[in-house]
């Protein structure tokens, strides 16, 4: 007589023959009892997993969740950066307005890293595709190949992933 799955999921276990669950029912039931009992246990794993699952999941996303606002935040940083830059060429390290932007710039950085940001910080470091976008090679007879000449985007990680890499350029070792 034809055998008939017991459950989709598990083809391997099949239910007794109807002659022999006529000539046994205890059989029948026992092997019924089992296979309820193996889905309830199946059944109850797969909802344990699903609440560790679902834990974890929330958990990372109220740990990111300023993520997109860091992400502003850095690029504003950028900006006020090359301002500072320029007001220095414009008016000097010892201008009141330079000095109080620095200051505001210093404050700005300490709360972002007291959040978790972290600025990667690249020159003289050796290429590292993890942490930097290589905009360009450049020849150069003092940094050894595959190390950062210069930064010119300013990197940055959020606690302990990436937010944005650091544009780089990067040494292609002395001219030829």
């Amino acid at each position: 007589m034809k055998k008939v799955p017991v459950t989709e999921s598990d083809e391997l276990k099949k239910q007794p023959d109807a002659e022999q669950a006529d000539d046994d029912p205890i059989a029948g039931l026992q092997a019924d009892l089992e296979r309820f009992r193996d889905l309830a246990m199946r059944s109850q794993a797969d909802f344990e997993n699903y609440k560790r699952r679902s834990a974890r999941e929330k958990e990372e996303a109220i740990k990111y969740a300023n993520t997109s606002l860091l992400e502003k935040l850095v690029s504003i940083i950028d900006h006020f950066e090359l301002g500072l830059e320029a007001a220095r060429g414009e008016a000097g390290e010892k201008s009141p307005i330079y000095s109080g932007m620095s200051l505001v710039l210093k404050q700005l950085q300490d709360l972002l890293t007291k959040n978790g940001l972290q600025p990667i910080e690249a020159v003289g470091q050796k290429f590292d595709p993890n942490l930097h976008e290589a905009i360009a090679h450049e020849p150069s007879n003092e940094v050894p190949e595959g190390v950062v000449i210069r930064q010119t985007r300013r990197g940055y990680r959020f606690k302990d992933r990436l937010l944005r890499p650091s544009a780089v350029v990067v040494s292609s070792g002395p001219a030829k």
